[in-house]
Formats: C-alpha cells, sequence, structure tokens
C-alpha cells in the first residue's frame, strides 16, 4: 500500500506565493486522491503493488495493459507530488553544480527562467513543467500532460512545476502567468541541486 506522507513544512509556509488553503487542498485532498486510485488500481497484483510507484513509471509498459492508464494517471500523480513537495522552499538561492550546469546550457540563469516558463504557460490544458536530465546526462526542459511522468520517457525530473488549476486557482484565479512567475520564489535550489547530481552520476 503506498501511503500519502505530511509535507515537511506548514501549509503557510509558501505563502504570500502558494497560499495555505491551496496547499492543503493539493496536498491533502488532491494527493490523498491520486494515492488511494494508486492502491485500489492495483489491488489485483500483490507483485506490482512490492514495486517502488516511480519503477512501475520507468517500466510502464511492463504493467499489465488493464490498469495502465490508471498506473499512468495516478501513480504518475502519486509521484509527480511527492517529488514537487520536496522542491518547494522560499528564499534558497541557486548555486552549486545545477548553476553552472545551467547557465552552460541555457547560457544564462535569465534564458533559463524565460524558457521554462513558457514551456509551462503554453502548456495546453492540465499538466506540468519540467526541468530533466535525459539518459545522456544533458539538461533539457520539457512538459508533460495530465500526470504523466517524464520517468516514463527515460527522462530524470530535477524541477518541476505542476499547472493544474487545483494548484493556483484559489489564489491566482485565471492567471497561470502571475503563478509561474511566482513559483520562482518558492524553488528550493538546494533539492533541485542534490536531484541534478544524483541524475548525472546514475
Amino acid at each position: 500500500m503506498f501511503e500519502l506522507k505530511p509535507l515537511q513544512y506548514a501549509y503557510n509556509s509558501l505563502e504570500p506565493f502558494i497560499d495555505e488553503l491551496t496547499m492543503k487542498i493539493h496536498h491533502d485532498k488532491h494527493h490523498q486522491t491520486y494515492t488511494d486510485k494508486l492502491n485500489d488500481a492495483l489491488k489485483e497484483f500483490p507483485d506490482l503493488q512490492k514495486k517502488k510507484a516511480e519503477d512501475l513509471l520507468k517500466e510502464i509498459n511492463k504493467v499489465p495493459e488493464k490498469i495502465r492508464q490508471a498506473v499512468i494517471n495516478h501513480g504518475g500523480g502519486f509521484v509527480n507530488h511527492n517529488f514537487f513537495w520536496e522542491i518547494l522552499k522560499k528564499d534558497i538561492n541557486i548555486s552549486g553544480e545545477i548553476e553552472k550546469a545551467i547557465t552552460k546550457k541555457f547560457t544564462s540563469f535569465e534564458y533559463f527562467k524565460e524558457q521554462f516558463s513558457n514551456s509551462a504557460l503554453t502548456l495546453f490544458g492540465s499538466g506540468w513543467a519540467w526541468l530533466v536530465v535525459d539518459s545522456k546526462g544533458n539538461l533539457e526542459i520539457m512538459q508533460t500532460k495530465n500526470q504523466e511522468s517524464p520517468l516514463s520517457q527515460e527522462k530524470t525530473p530535477i524541477l518541476g512545476i505542476d499547472v493544474w488549476e487545483h494548484s493556483y486557482y484559489l489564489l491566482y484565479k485565471n492567471n497561470r502567468a502571475e503563478y509561474v512567475k511566482n513559483f520562482f520564489n518558492v524553488i528550493n535550489w538546494d533539492k533541485v541541486n542534490n536531484n541534478y547530481k544524483k541524475a548525472v552520476k546514475k
């Protein structure tokens, strides 16, 4: 059985950029639903229940077709949100190896910020924008629809922004651009840096 982990910080700790009520609903309701529905999808498959959710997504084509889409949807929602909560924190400046890698790949942090934001803003409907490491150790910005995971495309996410409306609508209404702009105030670059170092060592 997969379980929803409690947040490691207060619901209001990201204010004013992400509000307390949104965090409560996003974590306690939406993430809980993905968790419950993933468990429900795997009820008849005890061997799959023993696997890490990340491994199910990495080997999605090995998941029985009967439940494959449910695992993509709810397993993705479970894993994506576990990842998302960990890369959120205020007042952490970018530094370390990830800063060097971003500058090398995108020529400047500002240009990376522009490209990442554009990816988040141009995604039609619900989904995510990601900074990932590909199988060759290169940085790449990508989008995924709904709760699809980069892991299913042999990419390792190191930063991601949830652009489902439930992640911002209470505070920002239909202004996704303002949410994306303010997201850069709550990125835990220390965690992103650690994610990057682990990804390139694989």
